[in-house]
């Protein structure tokens, strides 16, 4: 032992002798013989570092190790206190450990501290234990400090805990760039002091490109960074600049042959490339090339930079950043998967909505549109018999492709239902049923998730007609439309809101109102619509406000409603609707009431011709009477209460006759000595489509010839 008397002895003792044998009955040379044995081989041929320190914390022996423990050198060190000999160590919590364990007796074991950084070791980590020491007549001389080098330990330890924190942290949602920037902090610092995270250009939007155009057509942008150098706001490279490999790069080797590399300080990287722009302004001497490879594909890479005053990477090190990475790439590879089916059921989505939306005469619309997810909320607009409209808005439970494919399904069968001139609430008991039955035989095939059913699609079908200036609603549990008369505060319709499609009993009511010409009605998904009671203050107050002033390009108005009704970051698309309606007057609509008696035909015939000589129509008179003189006929041969003959001019002549019969005629093609069965096959020839609708008795007709230019 080396002490401040140069003396190669020592008279302490530690308070307890340990592994030596202290029986009361062993001789007392022996003893002392022992005890100078193990005291000497502590201190000549310990390998671990042993410091004797007295009360005042000055050093006063140290041992063979400590004296050539580069770490905390020694020279002129005796007799000092730690601050001046110990600068490598945070003297202020050591200090503290010591003066407690000269106060309290109890020993402290395997402390870690950071150890002094010195060329061939920039960083380390130091275990310090401490026990008192008492001379032969009991008292309290000192400590005594020993110090191993834990920095390899305390490296596993990090190497594990980087490795428990990035499983529980990468991978936390389905966002490409989120998740790499999620790799960047995690690593940062305790693997690394900067870390750039790059991904091929094509895997942002959901491909996985073949490495065969590698080079500079094949692109790497940047989608995560984080340096300790970045403090002062200075990056070396931004998130989204783009970086081309190079054919030269080391960083080519890395994404081709799918393996990391150690990049010494020599090796160098592509002018222009920004690996070398990072390595300069991190001042890094040691660099690892990780490729993010999952699922037989290559999505990008990571690259780690240590600077000065750091230990250079290891191949411990490299194992972990490939441990990462592995994990990484596979969280990327599922945002990627996400991102492509996000992506086409995107595209599917905007394909099956309506492209165009054409012009009526009975409302002016005009829609907005906020996507959020890959729901499949829709609208449409349905132009329906006797001038009328049908406004439709939905929304299906499932999302991503298999939503877009129930929107589609679900739009296309309302659309042939409303050609039917079915009432809101017998469509959507059909509807109902049709979902039903399709969901009931997709779940008899096992391969059939539960998320692909189409029960639970809310839907609300709004019949509005321009003539009668009547609104008729019915709702599948989807919110009532919001009504906003002429000088009227807006307020919810009052709809019966029967179950969803697909779920309960299948049993829906209309709401009937009137609605004057230019009011707005407002129809939008639950997203937009979060409280639609009745009694629904705040809710109703946001609307009015929205809506102010009324007399708006409607598309301003949907620009105003989305801005207050959607939320910040809404859940779901924002579906919105927003009809004004306008009216048919009664110069554009004519009609009798006839008795149901042949003369009944003729009679029909002459209020024909001069309503049309007096809307100017008298090149539709021929035509016209025609299809008159058919259906009229066909309504006196099969029925027996009046009939009532109906022209409306709008964007085509409608002619409509309505009898108490409730039996529809059918389109049959006569032979050629049939006498009758030939009224239907004419008018199907001279007009432009033609149906039947049901009324609440009986039946009515319709005929539309084009007017012309």
């Amino acid at each position: 032992m080396r002490t401040g008397s140069g003396r190669d002895d020592t008279t302490w003792l530690a308070a307890q002798s340990g592994g030596v044998d202290s029986s009361h009955d062993r001789a007392p040379d022996r003893g002392r013989d022992l005890d100078r044995a193990v005291l000497d081989a502590l201190f000549a041929e310990s390998p671990h570092p042993l410091y004797v320190l007295d009360g005042s914390l000055r050093l006063v022996g140290f041992n063979d190790a400590a004296g050539d423990f580069d770490v905390l050198p020694l020279g002129g060190a005796l007799g000092q206190p730690l601050r001046h000999w110990a600068a490598g160590l945070h003297q202020e919590p050591v200090e503290a450990m010591l003066r407690e364990v000269l106060a309290t007796g109890e020993p402290r074991r395997d402390v870690e501290v950071a150890g002094g950084a010195t060329p061939d070791a920039p960083d380390r980590v130091l275990a310090l234990s401490a026990f008192r020491l008492r001379d032969a007549d009991g008292g309290l001389p000192g400590v005594a400090l020993s110090v191993v080098d834990a920095t390899e330990r305390h490296r596993a330890q990090v190497r594990l805990s980087v490795l428990r924190e990035a499983n529980a942290r990468i991978g936390t949602s389905l966002d490409t760039v989120r998740t790499a920037q999620e790799l960047a902090d995690i690593g940062v610092p305790d693997l690394a002091d900067t870390i750039v995270v790059d991904v091929l250009d094509a895997v942002l939007r959901g491909d996985v490109p073949s490495l065969e155009s590698l080079g500079r057509d094949l692109l790497l942008r940047c989608a995560g960074y984080r340096s300790v150098r970045a403090a002062n706001g200075h990056r070396a490279v931004e998130v989204g600049c783009v970086m081309e490999p190079g054919l030269t790069s080391r960083y080519k080797e890395v994404l081709t042959e799918g393996r990391p590399v150690l990049i010494t300080e020599h090796d160098t990287v592509p002018a222009g490339n920004s690996g070398r722009e990072v390595a300069q302004a991190n001042g890094a001497h040691s660099r690892m090339a990780v490729p993010l490879a999952a699922r037989g594909g290559v999505l990008g890479l990571a690259r780690f930079y240590r600077g000065r005053g750091t230990a250079p990477f290891t191949e411990d090190d490299l194992r972990l950043a490939t441990e990462l990475t592995r994990h990484t790439a596979l969280c990327l590879d599922n945002a990627r998967l996400y991102t492509r089916e996000r992506s086409v059921a995107r595209i599917l989505q905007l394909s099956l909505r309506p492209a165009h939306v054409p012009g009526h005469s009975a409302v002016v619309t005009a829609h907005s549109y906020r996507p959020s997810s890959t729901s499949g909320d829709w609208f449409d607009i349905i132009p329906l018999s006797g001038a009328r409209v049908g406004l439709v808005i939905g929304e299906p439970p499932t999302r991503g492709i298999r939503a877009a494919v129930t929107m589609g399904g679900l739009r296309a069968a309302i659309g042939a239902l409303a050609s039917l001139d079915l009432p809101p609430e017998e469509l959507l008991e059909r509807l109902h049923d049709l979902v039903s039955r399709l969901d009931a035989e997709e779940s008899r095939h096992p391969d059939e998730s539960l998320d692909s059913l189409r029960a639970g699609t809310s839907c609300l079908y709004a019949v509005y007609d321009p003539v009668a200036r009547r609104c008729t609603v019915a709702s599948a549990g989807h919110p009532p439309p919001a009504v906003a008369r002429p000088d009227e505060p807006v307020m919810f319709a009052q709809v019966p809101v029967g179950p969803a499609l697909g779920r309960g009993a299948p049993r829906y009511r209309a709401g009937h109102f009137d609605v004057p010409e230019g009011t707005l009605m407002v129809l939008c998904n639950p997203v937009l619509l979060r409280d639609a009671n009745p009694d629904s203050g705040d809710q109703l107050t946001r609307l009015n406000r929205a809506l102010q002033p009324r007399d708006r390009p409607l598309p301003d108005i949907c620009d105003a409603l989305l801005h207050d009704l959607a939320p910040h970051r809404p859940a779901d698309d924002g579906v919105l609707l927003v009809a004004r309606t306008l009216a048919l007057g009664a110069d554009k609509v004519a009609s009798w009431s006839l008795p149901n008696e042949p003369q009944a035909v003729s009679l029909a015939r002459e209020r024909t011709e001069e309503r049309l000589r007096h809307w100017g129509l008298a090149d539709l008179a021929f035509a016209a009477t025609l299809v008159v003189s058919e259906l009229v006929t066909n309504a006196v041969r099969y029925s027996e209460g009046p009939i009532r003959l109906r022209l409306v001019r709008d964007q085509a002549l409608i002619i409509e006759v309505t009898d108490d019969s409730s039996t529809a005629p059918q389109l049959r093609q006569a032979e050629d000595d049939d006498e009758h069965g030939r009224g239907l096959t004419i008018t199907s020839q001279l007009t432009e489509r033609w149906g039947t609708r049901r009324e609440h008795r009986g039946k009515t007709i319709w005929a539309e010839l084009p007017i012309p230019e």
